[in-house]
């Protein structure tokens, strides 16, 4: 699963892409690099499960008219990353291995501004600026361990072609130094010499030969196993090696095969060197390296992509290994990253490049199997039920974490996860509603309601979010139409009369599009909603509104608005849109807002007089009662009582025709036209509209709504109401009719607990089921129920990752925890002016909430001790020169100290 924002090149800038590498300086144009390969973790002290996976996200293959592709990652030494950003020099995500806590890391990245140069594919334009500023958010998966992070500033000529300017890495151990700082980093020097990657399995032994005149000589064998990561150029990899014995006055070289279509290649080919010549051996019983200069020797193995195009074979990388390493008792095997070759360009200085201003929030999880997360995670998924929810586990971190962003991410993972995000949020947006004195003001801060209900709807609303907007988007994007209503931005020759109809033409198309979409929205978002517009109505009952901007302050101002205002943070384009069709954007979003707030006063809404103009072309009463009949239907379908809400709320109605539903023994069953009307409450029909029903179904009634096959009763767009007892047998008007009619009878229908799973697609007639020939009119169906619509969306989510997270924030709020703590005590035996650091809590039962406390305490302490155990035992087991610990990584020294570290916070 991917969780960031996908760019692609659109002008000069900066950006980030996971997981290809970056292009490297040569005369060819428009090649990537891509890395992947998998490696088994060392074993574990107990057998835990390892069920670890890659995560991250990449920016797509850009057109010729939008440049290149670029970026990447992978395990070379001096690192990759692309349109701006990526972790490098490191191995991909460990597979299934039974080893280990599984690995995981997230990382956020603020691009904000560039000195002395221009930017990179990925990021808006800048054009003819020395000084660029960006001022956008990345957030991503990192898919694999990585030893630096990367981001490349790309110029783009007047043909949009992409060169490289520089590049900002940051190595993994200093990325808590800047952790969610701003910072300046100077650019470094990029070429093909210095950006290499992967890494070499190599084996050296030095053994003495007697020649055939009797003289003994020494021999260097050098074995090359294996390569990998290497990386992917031009779209292909076939890479060789070329091993060297090179000293101050000798060289020699040889090759091994090529290996085709493979960036993993395994060679195992062996090459002899003779290290000394026979007659020096001659009259010596022993052999010393300092007296034959043998020291001053080395080996020297470097990869190559072979080519076939006029410009060579592309350099991949080297490594150096004195034979002073060498011991005549033993072999030397170790695995080493490839390295860059020195051609000259460190004697730049510094700044010669510019600089870069970022912002880098970086966090990193291990991951243990379930069994050591049940206490915390069970106290967590009990916080629905914990009276007040202030005093549960999941309000608690909500309380301590500096932002709340933060807690809601993990938090909504899990609930989603275990089937508990709709009775926790509604039971913190019930205790917020409480709180709240203003209906003007409900669920407008930025609260632990808030952020839940936004990652919720960012995860399970995606799809949803891109069948309703994406047609209308795409729209707007091509047609290119000029909609600036500010008379002081029209340009030379534009009418403002014009611009105002194109940009009314397309508020139309997307108000349209999102008022129709409400049998589309997710059952979870309409469970939240319902539950939002329950306790509004109940908090504040004299405003007959409430229900209505309780649930439009999320859906609009939190979900279609800012996907309008910038699609392509959603995905719905897949690159910045240029400034024309921005600026369009930004005026339908504002319109739409304002159409979804419902606001009594709209002229107010707006502080700029040209908007408050346009509004007028929408000041009718249709558009109001559009939105209440789309609020109405996103907010009705998840309820569990029927009865709950008092005033029924009208779906929809028109004259069918309806077949007898057979309830007399004898008669005919025959047809007859009548007026159907759907509430929330019921289905009910009658002779004409406004008489009495003739016949009324409770909405919990209905177990499926179905197509009838024509060869029924010979008669088209029919569809079937299923009852416990009977079948309601209805013929639309047209085929777009019966099709709206199904869609919203099985969106009310929906969360039915009794619904079908199978349903005959026939008529039963003559005393059998057409369908499936059955005698029994009580027969079982013989057809599975199509559902009509999506009842939710299926997210790939690890509970275990989750709940990690979760120990993590508490581990480092653990002095909130004990404030928190202490707050509790102090109220429960003093009632007089609470102290200033304990008044941001929210503690409404100060028993029940220490009470948590102390289980979330005891809960975080034994995973703490659990992870210091582990890490105390990979410290042990860590072996410099191994697959995971290759010779080549200056920063190997920092990794066995933060390994051998104790917790930050002892229990």
């Amino acid at each position: 699963m991917l969780r960031g924002y996908r760019t692609s090149p659109s002008g000069l800038g900066c950006g980030l892409s996971l997981p290809a590498p970056p292009p490297r300086p040569q005369p060819m144009s428009g090649w990537d690099r891509s890395v992947g390969r998998t490696v088994t973790p060392p074993p574990p002290r107990r057998a835990l499960s390892d069920r670890g996976r890659g995560r991250g996200i990449s920016a797509p293959p850009a057109s010729p008219a939008n440049g290149r592709r670029v970026g990447g990652a992978g395990g070379g030494a001096s690192g990759r990353a692309g349109a701006g950003s990526s972790p490098d020099r490191g191995d991909c995500a460990a597979a299934r291995a039974p080893a280990a806590p599984r690995d995981s890391a997230r990382g956020s990245r603020r691009t904000q501004h560039g000195g002395g140069g221009r930017g990179a594919p990925g990021l808006p334009e800048r054009e003819d600026q020395d000084r660029p500023f960006y001022g956008e958010d990345f957030y991503c998966e990192i898919p694999r361990s990585f030893r630096h992070l990367s981001f490349y500033i790309f110029d783009r000529d007047v043909f949009r072609r992409d060169s490289i300017i520089g590049k900002v890495a940051i190595q993994k151990e200093d990325l808590q130094r800047y952790h969610n700082r701003d910072t300046w980093f100077q650019l470094q020097h990029v070429d093909a010499d210095s950006e290499v990657q992967g890494k070499v399995h190599l084996e050296l032994r030095l053994s003495e030969v007697i020649t055939d005149s009797g003289a003994i000589c020494h021999k260097v064998a050098t074995r090359i196993l294996e390569c990998q990561g290497l990386p992917i150029v031009n779209g292909q990899c076939d890479p060789y090696a070329t091993v060297t014995l090179a000293g101050p006055c000798r060289s020699e070289a040889k090759k091994t095969k090529v290996k085709k279509k493979t960036n993993n290649p395994q060679f195992d080919e062996v090459f002899y060197f003779e290290v000394t010549r026979p007659c020096s051996y001659s009259r010596k019983s022993h052999f010393d390296f300092e007296d034959e200069g043998v020291d001053k020797l080395e080996i020297r193995v470097d990869l190559w992509n072979a080519s076939n195009l006029k410009f060579g074979d592309e350099f991949l990388g080297e490594l150096r290994v004195p034979l002073k390493v060498l011991r005549q008792s033993s072999p030397h095997e170790a695995w080493y990253f490839l390295q860059p070759r020195d051609n000259g360009s460190k004697n730049l200085k510094p700044g010669d490049l510019g600089s870069l201003r970022l912002n880098v929030v970086y966090t990193e999880d291990h991951v243990f199997s379930s069994d050591y997360y049940s206490p915390l995670r069970d106290l967590l998924l009990r916080s629905a039920d914990v009276e007040p929810v202030s005093a549960s586990a999941a309000h608690i971190l909500g309380e301590v974490c500096r932002e709340k962003q933060e807690a809601a991410i993990p938090l909504v993972r899990l609930f989603l996860h275990y089937g508990r995000v709709v009775p926790f949020i509604s039971a913190i947006a019930s205790a917020e509603v409480r709180r709240t004195q203003d209906p003007n003001t409900i669920f407008r801060g930025n609260s632990l309601t808030s952020k839940c209900i936004d990652e919720t709807m960012k995860l399970a609303g995606m799809q949803y979010l891109h069948v309703t907007l994406k047609p209308a988007i795409e729209e707007i994007c091509q047609s290119h139409k000029p909609c600036e209503i500010d008379p002081v931005r029209l340009k030379d020759g534009e009418s403002l009369e014009s611009n105002m109809e194109n940009l009314r033409q397309f508020v139309d198309r997307v108000f349209s599009v999102i008022t129709k979409s409400g049998v589309s929205c997710p059952t979870v978002m309409c469970d939240i909603f319902f539950s939002l517009r329950e306790a509004a109505a109940k908090r504040f009952q004299d405003d007959l509104d409430v229900r209505y901007t309780a649930v439009s302050s999320f859906i609009f101002l939190r979900f279609f608005a800012p996907a309008i205002l910038s699609p392509n943070l959603f995905q719905l384009t897949p690159h910045h849109t240029d400034p024309q069709t921005s600026r369009t954007l930004t005026l339908v979003s504002k319109t739409i807002q304002t159409l979804g707030s419902l606001s009594k006063s709209k002229s107010a809404s707006f502080k700029e007089s040209y908007m408050a103009a346009f509004y007028e072309l929408f000041n009718e009463q249709k558009y109001a009662d559009a939105v209440k009949n789309f609020l109405d239907l996103i907010s009705s379908s998840g309820r569990r009582d029927p009865k709950s809400v008092q005033q029924p709320i009208l779906l929809k109605e028109g004259f069918m025709i309806k077949r007898a539903q057979g309830r007399k023994r004898f008669g005919m069953k025959n047809f007859k036209k009548r007026w159907f009307r759907l509430t929330n409450h019921e289905f009910t029909y009658q002779k004409s509209k406004g008489d009495p029903p003739l016949c009324s179904i409770p909405i919990e009634n209905i177990l499926a709504v179905e197509p009838l096959e024509e060869e029924s009763f010979k008669m088209k767009n029919m569809f079937q109401v299923v009852q416990p007892e009977r079948a309601l047998y209805i013929q639309a008007n047209n085929c777009v009719e019966a099709k709206a009619w199904i869609d919203i009878l099985t969106k009310v229908s929906q969360c039915n607990q009794k619904r079908l799973a199978v349903y005959h697609p026939s008529a039963y007639l003559n005393g059998h089921w057409l369908c499936c020939r059955a005698s029994s009119d009580t027969a079982a169906g013989c057809s599975p129920c199509t559902g009509g619509l999506p009842a939710n969306i299926q997210l790939d989510i690890d509970g275990d990752r989750e709940t990690e997270r979760i120990y993590s924030l508490f581990s480092s709020y653990m002095s909130k925890l004990e404030k928190m703590q202490e707050a509790c005590g102090s109220r429960s035996v003093y009632d007089g002016p609470e102290q200033e650091e304990y008044s941001t809590f929210i503690i409404d039962d100060p028993q029940e909430t220490y009470k948590t406390l102390k289980q979330v305490v005891a809960g975080v302490g034994a995973l703490e001790q659990e992870h210091a155990q582990y890490k105390r035992d990979k410290f042990r087991r860590t072996k410099y020169g191994s697959q995971e610990h290759p010779i080549g990584d200056k920063s190997f020294q920092s990794y066995i100290r933060q390994q051998s570290e104790t917790p930050a916070h002892s229990m």
